[in-house]
């Protein structure tokens, strides 16, 4: 009994302040092969989608970020901010920005670089995802090769 108690406490803890999560939507067909996982991640992002010019335009890359600041609930206003660099457009930083109520504790906020972005400008090939709260800065994550 002890032992499952103690287990059970290792479990809990404080969640990260930010978690990114990528996706890349690199075809249209439902491949027996892929994991469970990524069928149903791609069955997701073409949901709704009938045309194929539909289809297409939903290939590219997801991002999801996953913040939390319980710690800070109503001392502003959340913004999340994703910053990224694709391949054609060289060194060209390109933002997106969610903003959440100052009564949030924690939230997602998703960004997609997809059809004619993704497909012109090229890949994402270096990101930063910056939450603040207030003007105050919560949690930074980026990519190995942002600077």
């Amino acid at each position: 009994m002890t032992v499952a108690a103690v287990g059970l406490c290792g479990c809990g803890g404080t969640p990260e302040p930010l978690v990114v999560k990528q996706f890349m939507l690199r075809d249209q067909k439902q491949d027996t092969k892929d994991e469970p996982m990524v069928g149903m991640e791609k069955s997701r992002r073409l949901r709704g989608a009938v045309s194929m010019e539909e289809r297409r335009q939903r290939l590219g890359q997801y991002y999801t970020l996953v913040w939390n600041d319980a710690d800070g609930m109503g001392q502003g206003e959340v913004k999340v901010r994703f910053r990224y660099r694709q391949g054609a457009t060289a060194s060209r930083v390109k933002q997106m920005e969610r903003s959440f109520g100052a009564g949030e504790r924690s939230g997602v906020a998703e960004f997609a670089v997809i059809g004619d972005d993704y497909f012109e400008n090229g890949r994402v090939l270096a990101w930063q995802a910056v939450v603040t709260r207030g003007g105050r800065e919560i949690a930074r994550e980026k990519s190995y090769l942002w600077d």
